[in-house]
């Protein structure tokens, strides 16, 4: 695809997701969201990967799916507007946050997410774990409060993103299933304040882009490739599993700041429960972090020979700008939340 071509996609992709954002009725954000999901399309297709054109193939019959049903579910609400049966709103709220949730791929809704990660390149691959969620996000946000069926959303989407993950080798499923326990926090953080998901997704973001700038440009993409193919470079190696490990969040790094303030707001709630559940799943996340890089830093591998190209051409000014800002912003939060 041409540069022209990827720019006018990703300028309607945009469009979309402001549109669902800024829309004052549900027709208008299914409009936005089927404009959004009409220009990933042609960004994720790829016809010389075979992988790339199952998961496309995939990622539209899910949110073709969701997109039907949300279009019904929200006309049959136009039609009942009137009604005063407690019993039908709530049937079509929870209708309403089930399509959500699959458009974006929190659990229990879950199970295209890692296989369509798996098919797509770095590039899609980040535009599918942050921007595609922010229309889903901010329009579950109007409908989300504390019931049953929403604490239920939380405990899968934490427990399926936790273990799922135990057993990947995939680099990208990997951040798929980590994506999946961060969409419960998020979901979390909406019972206690607009601005508060808002920074957890802000955050989380940065963080994303950080790793997933680095295997882009290392070419990685499973375990056994990052014990080999960064022994020439050992900063850029030990600046990627310290993100890894503000990604799972360690409290020395910025990852820890937005679950930090989830925890406390969530106490105050006096959702102990929940809480627990969620700081028991996050240790399980930080477990396979840990493992991958223990085994990276302190285990000797043998060096090759022939060395990649794309190696001698790695510098190292953009990884070390972006993982400063995920490793030493903690501090600097936590002084201005003081000073203020």
């Amino acid at each position: 695809m041409s540069t022209i071509a990827q720019c006018l996609f990703i300028s309607t992709l945009i469009s979309g997701s402001l549109i669902s954002i800024s829309a004052n009725s549900w027709f208008s954000a299914w409009m936005g969201l089927e404009i959004n999901l009409l220009s990933f399309i042609p960004l994720m297709s790829n016809p010389k990967n075979t992988l790339s054109n199952e998961a496309t193939l995939k990622y539209f019959l899910i949110q073709a799916l969701a997109s039907i049903t949300f279009l019904f579910t929200t006309t049959f609400m136009q039609m009942y507007t009137h009604s005063s049966l407690p019993l039908v709103d709530n049937l079509f709220s929870m209708l309403i946050i089930s399509t959500l949730l699959m458009k974006m791929g929190a659990a229990p809704f879950h199970f295209w997410f890692p296989g369509t990660m798996e098919g797509l390149n770095w590039k899609n691959c980040f535009i599918l774990m942050t921007w595609q969620k922010i229309a889903p996000l901010i329009l579950l946000s109007y409908l989300v409060k504390m019931n049953l069926l929403t604490l239920l959303i939380i405990i899968l989407s934490v427990i399926i993103g936790s273990l799922g993950g135990l057993n990947q080798t995939s680099l990208r499923k990997l951040l798929a299933y980590s994506s999946i326990n961060h969409m419960g926090w998020m979901i979390a953080a909406m019972f206690c304040g607009e601005n508060l998901w808002e920074l957890y997704f802000l955050t989380y973001s940065l963080l994303t882009l950080t790793l997933i700038y680095m295997f882009s440009i290392l070419s990685v993409f499973h375990f056994n490739q990052n014990f080999m193919i960064i022994n020439d470079s050992q900063p850029l190696k030990l600046l990627l599993f310290l993100t890894l490990l503000s990604l799972g969040g360690l409290p020395p790094f910025l990852g820890f700041l937005p679950k930090w303030i989830v925890i406390q707001s969530l106490i105050a709630l006096h959702s102990y429960f929940i809480c627990f559940i969620m700081i028991l799943m996050t240790l399980i996340t930080l477990f396979y972090y840990i493992r991958l890089s223990f085994t990276a830093l302190l285990i000797t591998y043998p060096q090759m020979k022939y060395k990649p190209s794309c190696i001698k051409k790695i510098t190292l000014t953009i990884p070390t700008t972006l993982t400063s800002l995920s490793l030493l912003t903690l501090p600097l939060c936590s002084l201005i939340y003081n000073c203020l």
